[in-house]
């Protein structure tokens, strides 16, 4: 018995053909989708803010050290000094002065995050962080803070998950500034015991070890460094590749040298504004915070993307809207608790 094919009008060649072409113009389409959120470009070295880290224990000379390199920078400078008032030891140290930021307890990333804020509207080139420790380990940093919700909560997990944002929040902010960075570190200390060989005595020697701040710090920076008790620093990460893996003496003319490297590339682009939409689209997210750690959350979130533009009229709107938000969340507590 034959097999007659009967006419279907088309029915089954769309079921063959037609279906693959949709398919075909639905994989196009989602592969122009994909492309269009990426963007490729020939690479090309522009000019760039400096990301230097310094590491180093007590008495190495990280504060002296990082105030010489910041003076071969060149412009203005200004220092958040978490250590007691440190940063005034060494007002004669550089003929053209620096400015102090005194930080004082409780160390949270966010407060951080605003004295880096408060130094860029100021006008200043080169922001020191001395030291960034505290943010980590000190009272009100992060391990503090995480200790203290895990015992509310009994639940360390959880409360890793609301401590590391706001860390996060921190780095990105010593990423995205438009200021040269410069950060000091405590490392752990710890004494070895080794043979002098000019006299075959034995003697004891301090070294420095991991810097006190989360695992991984290192990574983020272009340059860092490690300071030993001569003061002397050997560069375990340099992108720069001026002193990658070298020991050197930390001083204005390796500033110098820096900012000739970081200058010499092709110029910044020009500035760009924020999408309307977008920027009340953060304010809103600013009025709204509900408590002050929901508030710079939501304010270093509206930073980095205005920063990243960057549109530095954007910046100032939104520093402003935090600022109110701040002011009136600030006098809420206050009314609670009188």
């Amino acid at each position: 018995m034959e097999n007659h094919q009967q006419d279907d009008g088309g029915l089954q060649w769309f079921a063959q053909i037609g279906c693959r072409e949709q398919i075909e113009t639905e994989h196009s389409e989602r592969k122009d989708r994909i492309m269009s959120e990426f963007e490729i470009h020939r690479a090309t070295k522009r000019r760039a803010k400096l990301r230097l880290g310094m590491s180093g224990p007590a008495g190495s000379g990280k504060t002296y050290s990082s105030l010489l390199i910041a003076s071969g920078l060149g412009g203005r400078i200004g220092m958040i000094d978490t250590e007691h008032g440190s940063g005034d030891l060494y007002a004669d140290l550089l003929p053209e002065g620096y400015d102090v930021l005194r930080l004082a307890p409780p160390f949270t990333p966010a407060r951080y995050v605003e004295a880096i804020h408060t130094l860029e509207q100021a006008g200043v080139s080169t922001i020191i962080v001395d030291s960034l420790s505290h943010a980590w380990s000190g009272e009100g940093g992060s391990l503090d803070r995480q200790g203290k919700i895990a015992d509310r909560s009994g639940n360390s997990w959880q409360a890793w998950r609301q401590v590391t944002p706001e860390h996060n929040a921190l780095v990105e902010a010593l990423l995205q500034s438009r200021c040269h960075i410069i950060s000091t570190m405590r490392a752990k200390t710890e004494y070895v015991q080794e043979k002098d060989e000019r006299t075959g005595k034995q003697v004891v020697r301090k070294i420095g070890l991991a810097p006190v701040m989360r695992e991984g710090i290192d990574y983020e920076f272009t340059v860092f460094m490690e300071l030993d008790a001569h003061h002397m620093a050997y560069v375990g990460k340099d992108r720069t590749r001026l002193f990658d893996g070298m020991i050197v003496k930390p001083d204005v003319e390796l500033g110098r040298r820096l900012r000739s490297w970081l200058d010499s590339g092709a110029e910044e682009e020009a500035p760009k504004a924020m999408d309307e939409k977008q920027l009340a689209a953060l304010s809103d997210s600013i009025l709204h915070a509900d408590t002050l750690d929901e508030l710079y959350n939501a304010f270093a979130a509206a930073y980095r993307a205005a920063n990243a533009i960057p549109d530095a009229a954007a910046v100032a709107e939104l520093t402003r809207v935090k600022d109110e938000r701040k002011a009136a969340l600030e006098a809420s507590e206050e009314a609670e608790i009188s």
